[in-house]
This record gives structure tokens, C-alpha cells and sequence, in this order.
């Protein structure tokens, strides 16, 4: 069994499949949302009928890279110190 330090290089190669899995999901959000705003016709975030279930899928895809800007440079930051 292969041992797993926090600096080495599994543990910076499970930090880039992870953002890779969170930015395919980032890409499902936004899918979801274009069909949603589709699907009601108001594509607008101002309008008072934009979808709710879109607003709630755009502030889960903005957490999201958020937390994947994040990652990014914790992952930046290690690959500098190795």
C-alpha cells in the first residue's frame, strides 16, 4: 500500500481530481439553469419571475467556484513548496 503524505504528490494529484470533479459539476449547474430559464422563458435575475429553482442552482454554482478558486490555490501553494 502506497503511503499518502499531505506535501506528496497523491495528495496534490487528489486535490486536482477533485477540482476537476467540481468544475464538471459547475458545468451541470449552469446546464440546469439555461434549461430552467428555458423552460420559464425569463432569463433575466432581476425580473421578479425568474425562476426560484435557477437562483438557488446559480448561488450553488457560485459556492462552488468559489470553493474551487480556493482549492486552486492550495494547490498552487503546494506544488510550489515541493
Amino acid at each position: 500500500m502506497q503511503e499518502v503524505s499531505r506535501s506528496g504528490a497523491t495528495g496534490e494529484l487528489q486535490l486536482d481530481a477533485l477540482i476537476a470533479d467540481l468544475w464538471w459539476r459547475v458545468r451541470l449547474l449552469n446546464t440546469d439553469i439555461i434549461e430552467e430559464e428555458a423552460k420559464t422563458g425569463v432569463f433575466d435575475v432581476n425580473q421578479p419571475t425568474y425562476p426560484l429553482l435557477a437562483a438557488n442552482l446559480r448561488a450553488r454554482r457560485d459556492n462552488l467556484v468559489s470553493t474551487i478558486g480556493v482549492l486552486e490555490q492550495r494547490a498552487k501553494s503546494m506544488s510550489e513548496a515541493a
